[in-house]
């Protein structure tokens, strides 16, 4: 025959509320940050990449992938983010080695990641830039065309 468990498990206190939403708090805010690359990059260029109870902490996290939690993200694609960091780890060693690859990376985002006709969002965005260049041409002819 077990005890029933203590009534205090069952009801926290104040004190033990208040201390759950700090934390729950400031892993959802560390959680969104992931999905800056230029965060990233940063982080992997302090080493965190590299650190085993850093990588413990980040499979942690992943709870947030959970509905329950993920409803709290503003920015869902940290959790694409949070998913490449726990587990390859050739995207922690891109984040470290390639400094451009955030700023290329932010871009892409910047133009919502979409796909035009097989061209990637950097490529989009460069013929875009040519456009602005050359009077806006090339975007109004596109934009005819579409």
């Amino acid at each position: 025959m077990t005890s029933p468990a203590p009534a205090q498990a069952a009801h926290p206190t104040d004190q033990q509320r208040l201390a759950n939403k700090i934390r729950f708090e400031t892993e959802l805010e560390f959680v969104s940050c992931l999905a800056n690359p230029f965060y990233l990059q940063s982080l992997a260029q302090q080493g965190l990449f590299d650190s085993e109870p850093f990588l413990n902490y980040l499979t942690y996290l992943l709870y947030f992938r959970q509905p329950t939690y993920s409803r709290f993200l503003q920015y869902p694609q940290s959790l694409h983010h949070l998913t490449l960091l726990t587990s390859s780890s050739s995207f922690r060693k891109a984040m470290k080695e390639q400094p451009l690859l955030a700023q290329e990376w932010a871009g892409k985002m910047g133009e919502g990641g979409k796909k035009e006709d097989g061209a990637g969002a950097g490529e989009a965005a460069a013929a875009g830039g040519a456009a602005e260049r050359n009077g806006g041409d090339e975007t109004k002819q596109a934009a005819a065309a579409s």
